[in-house]
């Protein structure tokens, strides 16, 4: 798959998801993003502004299976990643799938859950795998998580904690529609869904041949050299107590070469890794004073530290 097909790949999946999703282009973008990285988001918003049907929208455009988990206090590990039982009839033990065997996972409100059956999904996430009882179920490919959570009601949550945010390769909220958008929004949903009515305009295959073409995306030497000085300036800032990990380093590095591929291009420019510095890295930061969270958080940081590092030049067209 060239370059010009993944792109083509990518609109055609936008224009669906824009059926029944409006005015988030962006928002998409980042989704197709992680969806070629084999990444995971998480989507931190109040209730009702869209993120449960994002998620459905994707999983109508393309042709894989999908499944969803509400998250609740009382929700095992085992209702997540399946469990063996005993079958009267054929007189063993059998494993029965959980969710978590899917394409496509909407880990609905993960923050309701228990840090026991958060903590289970590392596995999934990570290796793409689960065991049990000392058996390895390798998960299916394509495999995504897009989790979301509520970030104004705190009772009966449990906070994820920094281990697992890592494993997400994006943290974004929706946000409320303008006034024009939420006229549209009104006059689709005022006598059907358009989420019913959306059909697959891609495959399974499709996606997995987008997930080994995009790291070939060109980055010259100095691109490469100001995403690193970025992520150096989160270590070494002094309002920072944790800054970005290699890990964070390397899923800016996907990330940005996919957006590229979306974009049009074969090759990553400045401007990517600035629209993408904060979906990627805010949330694998740890400020020293946690009371500044409200007030100066760790996006207001990284948009003085992108301010603050001089931008290369941009590469020449190699179309």
């Amino acid at each position: 798959m060239e370059f010009g097909q993944i792109r083509q790949l990518a609109d055609r999946i936008k224009r669906n998801v824009a059926q029944a999703l409006v005015g988030k282009d962006e928002i998409v973008d980042l989704l197709l993003v992680a969806l070629f990285t084999s990444g995971h988001m998480l989507l931190e918003d109040v209730p009702g502004t869209g993120k449960t049907m994002l998620a459905k929208a994707l999983a109508k455009s393309i042709d894989c299976r999908f499944s969803r988990i509400q998250f609740t206090p009382d929700l095992l590990p085992s209702d997540i990643a399946g469990i063996h039982y005993y079958n009267q009839k054929s007189g063993d033990f059998e494993f029965r799938p959980g969710p978590v065997h899917t394409n496509i996972l909407l880990a609905d409100e993960i923050n309701r859950a228990t840090p026991r059956t958060q903590s289970s999904l590392l596995e999934c996430m990570e290796e793409r795998q689960v065991t049990i009882a000392g058996e390895t179920h390798v998960l299916s490919s394509p495999f995504i998580v897009i989790a979301t959570q509520n970030p104004v009601e705190s009772h009966g949550t449990f906070p994820l904690p920094e281990a697992q945010l890592d494993r997400f390769l994006m943290k974004t909220s929706m946000g409320y529609p303008t006034f024009e958008e939420g006229l549209d929004i009104l006059r689709r949903f005022r006598t059907d869904d358009p989420l019913r009515s959306l059909q697959p305009v891609a495959s399974a295959a499709d996606i997995m041949q987008a997930q080994t073409r995009y790291a070939h995306v060109q980055l010259d030497e100095d691109i490469l050299k100001y995403l690193l000085i970025i992520v150096e300036h989160t270590r070494n800032h002094d309002e920072i107590a944790l800054g970005v990990s290699p890990r964070g380093a390397g899923a800016l590095l996907k990330a940005v070469q996919a957006y590229a591929v979306i974009r049009g291009r074969s090759y990553v420019v400045p401007d990517d890794i600035k629209t993408l510095v904060k979906p990627v890295l805010a949330h694998r930061i740890v400020l020293k004073n946690r009371s500044q969270l409200r007030k100066d958080g760790a996006e207001t940081i990284l948009d003085r530290i992108v301010a603050q590092t001089a931008v290369p030049a941009e590469p020449q067209l190699r179309e």
